[in-house]
């Protein structure tokens, strides 16, 4: 046996007068270590890099968390033994007949095999040893490390492995990340084998979305508009850059080379379109369009000049919404990089099963007989509601083997940053697996996680995620990355569904009970299904999801104290839980209180028009379905979320009719509308308001203008009230005067700007 001497950071061995272990050998079998004593020791190479002693002491550590037994460290200098582990890519894999080859194993690949008495763990140039330890511990000693703070390693007696062991791995893709909160850590991403931010920062001199970082229009756009993207014939500064000026490519090599100079290491330099839509329309940049099938062609023609600038760069760029198709007539230059990103596919679909996306599935085809140079930018949660269920497990698997079978070497998969999200657990574990092994068993790889994280509730958690997966299947609905609850009301949230989910949670947090870190993890899980039942109930759909109650006779309605009661509930888990925000703007749990206490507020309105039938001469667009022209006179208000209650006209004027069924005195007028410019949504010009007794000859009576500008930012809702002389009318008529496209400055000239109405409200 060996006792064990720390110095200078690493374990030393030291011969101690005991007859060692041998004699508890099972036959076939190679014993490690058992009872706290060892005979083995870790072998590293003579100037071996961090990431070999990061490894090598990870195994010290979970050996001895394990079992007791504190292996040494030694360096290959000392004289060989018989009873080692071997780590990383020295000497002693070439001096051993029968240790595993180093070459082949690229950057973070491993091969892990026993010889004679000892193991050798071979690793890949980069963290191929690391690797190689943590799948070592899973696979053979079952440890997990189901989240950045809970790494299980189990206690036992002894650490025996099988004689004849032999195990190799190459990782599917050359890189990996995924953007969530666990996979930040870099614990978490070593031992699973993937990328993070750190790494991304340290290979990446600019990331994605850079023209405006390149070609700021706050220096350049005054002396020089026509650096910028010309659209509907007007030069606009926050759309995208003219790539047929040829100052604009002066000064992005120029821009390029001042940085490369600040970090000359990083490998990788984006210049890619800013995070908007507006490629340029000047004659120039059409007539390139024109050449190579699409602005795909003109930004890759500008993208590979660049490239040629710096051959031993590169250059990145993105084929993103309307760059997504490949072009025709010209070839990436070697060292460019195309980043293909998912954004517009359905979610509840493989991509290239049956009824997934064909115009992906063709661009990607596209885009790999151009080059193998591919970054594949997928998205994993849903953006506008990080807490909303989101029932994509099972398109995660298929997409992955898809992305392999095209030949993408390399794979982001962005989720929900630093901010937790619905599962973001799970989902991030069973990602980082699947992005090293698309063929892993996902079934059993959920399973034990269930069991391993949530403990007795494991049964419960499971029922749930097959249920709500069941439900979408089942309905044939679809599932975006920018949906909302409501979206689910007749697929996967419907009032029924979600009461059963509360079911299963109830079961769950029973199952727990008592035991504080299961029950907080449970919690955490039950969120979403809490945060769709708020959601949902802001369209009072059900007795028991509803906002409002009925109040007194002739009073306005009542906010429902159940669901004041649930939102205290929701937002005191959320903070507990950590939860940073809860969609993509940052929205804090404090900041959605607010929100939801002020549409309990002023929600919900009573009033002269409420429930009367209304005729709409042009039909809403079915984009938002609210429940068309009803919408108008349910009594519900629309919020800053233009998703919730509001009633939608996609280039179009409304005209609507109210009809109050007979002869009823009217003193005052009012109709709602949102703005958002940054979602292509105005405020109309002018709203004129009229009344008629017979529902033919109608009167005007008011016309209301907005106090908000057009240029004006943000979520904005204005009412448009008017107040007239009190007469007695049966048929109340609004008209609008609207922006019914988007205007010259604004980044979607030309396109169709859209009307957001919600409550007609007579009084």
């Amino acid at each position: 046996m060996r006792k064990t001497v720390i110095l200078g950071g690493f374990v030393l061995a030291a011969l101690a007068p005991s007859a060692g272990i041998g004699a508890q050998k099972p036959p076939g079998r190679l014993l490690l270590a058992g009872h706290g004593w060892t005979d083995y020791r870790i072998v590293l190479a003579t100037g071996a890099p961090r990431a070999d002693v990061l490894a090598a002491n990870l195994l010290r550590s979970s050996v001895e968390a394990i079992c007791g037994a504190v292996l040494p460290i030694v360096r290959e200098t000392e004289s060989p033994a018989d009873e080692e582990i071997v780590l990383g890519r020295g000497r002693r894999f070439a001096e051993t007949p029968g240790a595993p080859p180093v070459e082949g194993l690229g950057e973070d690949g491993y091969h892990y095999r026993a010889v004679g008495r000892r193991l050798f763990i071979a690793g890949g140039s980069e963290k191929g040893a690391y690797y190689g330890i943590a799948a070592f511990l899973e696979s053979e000693l079952g440890c997990r490390m189901y989240a950045k703070d809970v790494l299980v390693r189990p206690r036992r007696d002894k650490i025996d492995i099988p004689a004849s062991l032999d195990v190799r791995s190459l990782p599917a893709f050359a890189y990996r990340e995924v953007y969530m909160p666990d996979a930040l850590d870099d614990d978490y991403a070593d031992w699973h084998g993937i990328d993070n931010r750190r790494v991304r920062e340290r290979e990446w001199g600019l990331y994605v979305h850079t023209f405006r970082a390149l070609v700021p229009p706050e220096t350049y756009f005054k002396d020089h508009p026509e650096y910028f993207s010309e659209l509907a014939g007007q030069r606009v500064p926050d759309a995208q850059l003219c790539l047929s000026n040829p100052d604009v490519f002066r000064l992005v090599v120029q821009g390029l080379r001042e940085r490369m100079k600040e970090s000359p290491e990083a490998k990788y330099w984006s210049v890619s379109q800013n995070d908007t839509f507006g490629a340029c329309q000047c004659p120039a940049c059409r007539a390139t369009d024109a050449k190579y099938g699409g602005p795909s062609g003109t930004l890759l023609a500008f993208i590979n000049r660049v490239a040629r600038e710096f051959p031993d760069k590169v250059i990145s760029t993105l084929a993103y919404q309307y760059t997504r198709p490949a072009p025709v007539g010209v070839v990436p230059e070697k060292n460019v990089n195309i980043m293909l990103c998912t954004i517009e596919c359905n979610r509840s679909r493989p991509i290239a099963g049956p009824g997934g996306d064909a115009s992906f599935v063709k661009d990607m085809r596209d885009w790999a007989r151009l080059t193998p140079n591919l970054y594949l930018w997928d998205y994993v949660v849903q953006f506008r509601n990080y807490v909303d269920p989101f029932p994509n497990l099972r398109v995660l698997q298929p997409n992955l083997r898809y992305f392999k079978a095209s030949g993408v070497p390399m794979v982001f998969e962005q989720g929900s940053g630093a901010s937790r999200s619905e599962f973001h657990e799970l989902r991030t574990y069973l990602l980082a697996k699947l992005l090293w092994n698309p063929d892993a068993d996902v079934a059993a790889l959920t399973e034990d996680f269930l069991k391993g994280y949530y403990g007795l509730a494991a049964d419960e958690i499971g029922a749930y995620i097959k249920l709500l997966h069941d439900s979408l299947d089942a309905s044939g609905g679809d599932l975006g990355i920018y949906g909302f609850p409501w979206d689910g009301i007749k697929t996967y949230l419907t009032p029924g569904l979600i009461a059963k989910y509360e079911k299963l949670f109830d079961d769950a947090e029973d199952d727990v009970y008592g035991a504080p870190t299961l029950e907080a993890r449970v919690r955490f899980a039950r969120l979403p299904v809490s945060f769709a039942a708020l959601e949902v109930a802001k369209r009072n759909v059900a007795p028991g999801l509803s906002m409002f109650r009925t109040g007194p006779a002739d009073g306005p309605p009542l906010a429902e104290p159940s669901m004041i009661r649930r939102l205290d509930a929701f937002v005191a888990g959320a903070k507990a839980a950590g939860v940073l925000a809860i969609d993509e703007r940052g929205t804090t749990p404090d900041a959605y209180r607010a929100e939801i206490e002020s549409f309990l507020a002023e929600g919900m309105v009573a009033h002269l028009g409420y429930g009367k039938p209304v005729r709409l001469e042009s039909e809403p667009s079915p984009k938002y379905p609210v429940g068309g022209a009803a919408a108008l006179t349910d009594g519900l208000r629309g919020t800053t979320d233009y998703h919730c209650n509001w009633l939608g006209f996609e280039g179009k004027e409304m005209e609507a009719v109210v009809d109050l069924g007979r002869p009823t005195p009217v003193r005052a007028i009012s109709l709602r509308f949102l703005q958002d410019i940054d979602s292509w949504i105005w405020l109309p010009e002018a709203v004129e308001y009229s009344v008629s007794t017979d529902g033919r000859a109608f009167e005007p009576v008011k016309l209301v203008f907005p106090r908000t500008g057009p240029k004006d930012r943000g979520a904005i809702i204005e009412d448009y009230r008017g107040e007239i002389e009190p007469r007695a009318v049966r048929f109340v008529k609004a008209r609008t005067k609207s922006v019914l496209s988007c205007p010259a400055w604004h980044k979607g000239a030309g396109g169709k700007a859209w009307l957001f109405a919600d409550e007609f409200v007579i009084e």
